[in-house]
């Protein structure tokens, strides 16, 4: 009995040892070991970024990759409906935007903002993708999920492809970005997942549509994108906005001028939101090729890569960055929300609290291997 117990009692003892973990520590954040930092990262030599309220952002060249500034990059936060960018990336090349869709009634009937489906309608998937860009309708987001398959291998697939395009910030939970527990995405993230739809002419496509006709049960309607900025902002190509309660207000949007295209994504922003895109916009344009990155947009993983052990980004809590040659780093005032917890644990209080628990299972196991070996013992009646 003893012989098969130590080698159970020593792995809980590992674990314990090692802070309830059996995996190795994260290394260089995603992008660069700058944008591990939760306050502003900048290029010096240059202006600095205009001020924004959005606690974290990026800002950067979506033609090379090269992230220009950022602010708390890799904070996780409830992305709202720019997580539907990442479902329009997962399921464009999937489904065939000819195909003829009728709605369920469980997609007719999602909570918050719709384009207005019916079960009585036909609807074809390149409609359903308007819908779900330009109006940010959760009813198409469901409508999709489903003709995919399921929503369950919706979600599967939504977060096989951020793992491809090594957004290790994002949990999908839902195909629309309602909030839901666990869900999550980062700056980084977005600004990722955008570059990648930016490279497919459907998504570029639709998110660039100002206005079209939409099927009813009798006739068409008009939409309209709710990227005020596609009216505004001279290039802008569009992307997504989302706002709920508690995620408020988030963004990523692409505009291109003289053939290069900069990407800008904030999140967690109180509202009012769309000048101080423009002004990193802007900002971005007069600064690109002329400075050095502080970071940058990692390209999607081989599938030859998929299965391997892939790069962790910075870990909730992990201190700021320190800055290399030509980037200037200042820390941030408060950790991202969803990492306030985790930020709490110190060291200690992590290794204490996970001693306590494998110790007690340790105790636990050596005391169980220790009755049975008296039972064993004892004659039978």
């Amino acid at each position: 009995m003893w012989t098969k117990l130590v080698p159970v009692t020593a792995l809980i003892a590992s674990v314990a040892l090692t802070g309830g973990t059996a995996h190795a520590e994260p290394t260089t954040p995603i992008g660069g070991e700058a944008l591990g930092s939760r306050g502003l990262v900048a290029p010096t030599g240059v202006r600095k970024p205009p001020k924004s309220k959005a606690t974290a952002y990026v800002v950067a060249d979506a033609d090379t990759g090269e992230v220009l500034a950022a602010k708390d990059p890799h904070g996780r936060y409830l992305p709202a409906s720019t997580l539907k960018t990442l479902t329009a990336v997962t399921l464009i090349p999937k489904l065939d935007k000819n195909r003829k869709v009728r709605p369920s009634h469980n997609a007719c009937n999602q909570e918050g903002s719709a384009v207005g489906l019916s079960p009585k309608a036909t609807y074809k998937v390149e409609d359903l993708f308007r819908a779900l860009m330009m109006s940010s309708g959760n009813d198409a987001a469901m409508a999709l999920a489903e003709t995919n398959g399921s929503l369950a291998k919706t979600m599967s697939d939504m977060n096989a492809e951020a793992k491809r395009l090594q957004a290790n910030d994002t949990v999908a939970k839902t195909p629309s970005g309602l909030d839901k527990p666990g869900q999550s995405s980062s700056a980084y993230d977005l600004a990722l997942i955008a570059r990648a739809g930016l490279a497919n002419p459907d998504f570029r496509q639709y998110i660039s549509t100002k206005t079209a006709r939409f099927p009813a049960p009798k006739g068409y309607y008009e939409i309209s994108n709710h990227n005020k900025l596609l009216w505004r902002y001279d290039g802008m190509v569009g992307v997504k906005n989302g706002w709920t309660s508690k995620a408020q207000a988030s963004f990523v949007g692409a505009a291109t001028r003289g053939g290069h295209t900069i990407v800008v994504s904030i999140m967690r922003h109180e509202g009012g939101f769309w000048d101080e895109v423009t002004q990193l916009l802007d900002w971005g344009f007069s600064v690109r090729g002329r400075t050095a990155p502080v970071g940058r947009l990692v390209d999607p993983l081989p599938a030859s890569a998929l299965a391997a052990p892939q790069q962790q980004s910075a870990a909730p809590g992990a201190p700021n960055a320190s800055a290399s040659p030509g980037v200037s780093v200042t820390p941030a005032a408060q950790p991202p929300l969803l990492d306030t917890a985790a930020s709490k644990q110190t060291d200690s209080t992590r290794t204490v609290g996970s001693l306590v628990i494998g110790g007690g299972l340790l105790f636990g196991l050596i005391w169980l291997g220790y009755g049975i070996r008296r039972k064993r013992g004892r004659p039978r009646l």
